[in-house]
């Protein structure tokens, strides 16, 4: 019976230690577990928290970095009833009239975005949607704002303003269409920039077929049968002529270069024979009739001494003492005393025809 008793009691005690330990860790469970609001990119959710905001992220399998936003600061402690904010940053990046830089953002579409980074876009080009949504992937964003340019194409010349971000998309806008062969002032691909100035030139090449005269040469041969300084043509020469091919370039209608393509001979050319004189020329020295006769070797004595070489400070020269002046008069060159003897008594023979024995101090002479 003691036995049985002892068996009972120690069971009842058994079982109300159980107990007591259920109630116990059931309280200090209640005191440890929070109920949070967690909103992560705008999707909220409640769950069991304890610890800090790291603690609750970590349990959730939620991993952050430096960019993402968190609220509050990860090292918070949570207490029942709280939220916790968890906005992804995503990278962004952006180009404003050419010019490119890279942000990593937290808001979700690309207008908050825009907002957010101060960004005016009033009547503005963008290469996204002002309402479509920035993934986790991140985004690239092309921001043109109006500018005023001026074209110059096909004979007339434009101002507009436009938000077209490049050259090639100005000259598609303005419905101007640029072949392979044509030439930009500018890159297709430069940025559209204030004040810019777009110039067009239109390239055309073009075939051309003509027939050209083929000129003659000149071939020189010697002969005795002229004086040094004579010639004259032996043999007419006669042009020939070809079919030519040619490429022409055309810029903005005007030629600007051509290169023969082609060349076909339809008549050959004939040189032109010419003979040149090699005969010595024949000294000058009688201009008929009585002047021939006259002593003209002893006038020569008594102005120069008979030196063909002479001069007379006074400015007379060679043996008949020339004036520069009366020599050329009677068609000498250069200067008497450079003239041979035989030339020098010519000259004198035809100044005497000209103007008589008088043109010498000596002239007397010429009658002795």
């Amino acid at each position: 019976m003691f036995e049985l008793l002892s068996g009972r009691k120690g069971r009842i005690a058994a079982q109300a230690a159980i107990l007591a330990a259920v109630i116990g860790g059931t309280v200090e469970y209640a005191r440890h577990d929070k109920i949070v609001k967690l909103t992560v990119d705008g999707t909220s959710r409640e769950v069991h928290a304890s610890g800090t905001v790291s603690a609750v992220l970590a349990a959730e399998h939620i991993e952050v970095n430096q960019h993402d936003l968190v609220a509050p600061a990860p090292h918070t402690p949570v207490d029942d009833g709280d939220e916790i904010v968890v906005r992804f940053a995503r990278r962004l990046v952006l180009t404003v009239d050419g010019r490119t830089r890279t942000y990593w953002v937290t808001d979700r579409t690309v207008q908050a975005a825009l907002t957010a980074l101060g960004v005016h876009t009033d009547r503005a080009r963008i290469s996204a949607s002002r309402s479509q949504a920035i993934g986790r992937a991140g985004l690239d964003l092309t921001v043109s704002t109006p500018k005023s340019v001026r074209i110059a194409a096909d004979g007339r010349a434009v101002s507009v303003t436009t938000t077209a971000p490049t050259v090639a998309q100005l000259l598609s806008e303005q419905g101007i269409e640029v072949r392979a062969q044509d030439r930009l002032s500018v890159l297709a691909s430069a940025p559209v920039t204030e004040g810019l100035v777009v110039g067009l030139t239109r390239i055309d090449r073009k075939t051309v077929t003509a027939v050209e005269r083929v000129s003659y040469g000149t071939t020189k041969k010697k002969t005795g049968t002229l004086h040094t300084g004579q010639s004259e043509v032996a043999r007419a020469g006669a042009h020939g002529s070809r079919r030519v091919t040619y490429s022409v370039v055309y810029a903005n209608g005007k030629e600007t270069g051509r290169s023969l393509v082609s060349a076909t001979v339809l008549k050959k050319p004939v040189d032109q024979v010419v003979h040149v004189g090699t005969k010595p020329k024949p000294t000058p020295s009688d201009v008929g009739g009585d002047v021939d006769s006259l002593n003209w070797a002893a006038l020569a004595q008594c102005e120069s001494g008979g030196n063909p070489k002479a001069v007379n400070p006074a400015g007379y020269y060679g043996l008949y003492q020339f004036a520069l002046s009366t020599w050329r008069s009677v068609g000498g060159t250069g200067n008497p005393v450079d003239a041979s003897s035989a030339e020098q008594t010519y000259r004198a023979k035809l100044l005497y025809k000209k103007a008589g024995a008088g043109q010498w101090g000596c002239g007397s002479k010429l009658f002795t």
